[in-house]
């Protein structure tokens, strides 16, 4: 089992914060340092300055958006990156959602899988250093190469997502799946899809991988941790849309996801995170003191399929409590 860090979705103090946490988790063992991007700093300068500043862990886009970039742009950029790093990038992409896309980018958030398989297959067509020729339902490109040299090695491209049909289109058509807010049980309801999409790209299994995002967060005070990480989710269950709410209902606890859902629309936070009973948080959060999350986090470990988890800190944690998540949760 690899284990990676999930670099803060918050905002943090400069991009030497973000450079120092990858260099502490490379320090530590962890396999991989992934960036999300989302209305903050850019992943791309990010990442470079941390694969500069680094020598051994691997880095990786956790998501890029495909509403932001043009797939040849994001290919270019792949390209880019897997050169400054030496081998070590590896391309995290997905659709985000509409509160995001038409909000923040302007952008119409139509057919998402749509466009996703669009632009995984121009991405690894980009990186093979061949004539890009692809006629699509968004895309009709044809004429254009990379003028300089492919990528050595080429980087492997991974696709985000919840629903069954998204994650049996990451089986078929990317190199790995990103799980974000999954219980136990319902990450294996949905490897079932991606395994089945694997089969239908034929596809080597054993040469994809499947990510696990994990909201974490230790302290010497449990319930604070605990907190902590109630209110991340809440957040994104009851702020980011309806996927994560539509998600969790489809794991089984359709009545809690709405209900957060509901109590979050009407502006009360107090009640939305009481409805998220400790049962619950425990099936998809990794929190309390260093020993509980320790446990916590070996018991998603046991899963069947599943490759690597990514060691997520909650938006409100502070310097101090990502550091002890970081140190706690060391492989």
């Amino acid at each position: 089992m690899i284990r990676d860090l999930f670099l803060p979705v918050a905002a943090q103090p400069s991009v030497d914060t973000l450079v120092e946490q990858a260099q502490r988790a490379e320090e530590l063992g962890y396999g991989r340092a992934w960036l999300p991007e989302t209305w903050g700093r850019d992943a791309v300068t990010t990442l470079t300055a941390i694969a500069e500043r680094t020598e051994d862990i691997g880095i990786g886009t956790s998501i890029m958006p495909i509403y932001s970039r043009s797939p040849a742009l994001v290919g270019q950029t792949a390209t880019t990156l897997q050169e400054v790093a030496d081998g070590r990038f590896r391309l995290g992409l997905g659709p985000s959602g509409p509160i995001v896309i038409e909000n923040w980018h302007g952008m119409d958030f139509e057919r998402p899988l749509r466009r996703t398989r669009e632009t995984v297959d121009i991405i690894k067509q980009v990186v093979s250093g061949e004539e890009v020729e692809y006629d699509g339902d968004f895309f009709d490109l044809s004429g254009f190469r990379l003028r300089c040299d492919p990528p050595d090695p080429v980087p492997p491209v991974d696709a985000a997502g919840m629903g069954p049909k998204a994650v049996e289109l990451a089986g078929r058509f990317a190199d790995g799946w990103h799980a974000l807010m999954f219980t136990k049980d319902g990450l294996r309801e949905r490897m079932d899809d991606f395994e089945h999409g694997a089969e239908l790209g034929d596809r080597d299994r054993a040469d994809q991988q499947v990510t696990l995002s994990l909201t974490c967060c230790v302290s010497e005070d449990g319930e604070t941790a605990r907190q902590l990480v109630r209110q991340h989710t809440c957040f994104y269950i009851g702020g980011m849309g309806t996927y994560y709410r539509d998600s969790l209902a489809r794991q089984g606890h359709e009545e809690t996801a709405h209900e957060i859902a509901d109590h979050w629309a009407d502006g009360d936070r107090e009640a939305a995170m009481a409805a998220l009973d400790d049962d619950l948080l425990d099936e998809i959060t990794v929190a309390g003191t260093p020993e509980e999350a320790r446990d916590r986090l070996e018991a998603f470990e046991g899963i069947d399929g599943l490759d690597a988890i990514n060691v997520s800190t909650p938006r409100g944690a502070d310097q101090e409590q990502i550091r002890a998540t970081i140190d706690a949760l060391a492989p």
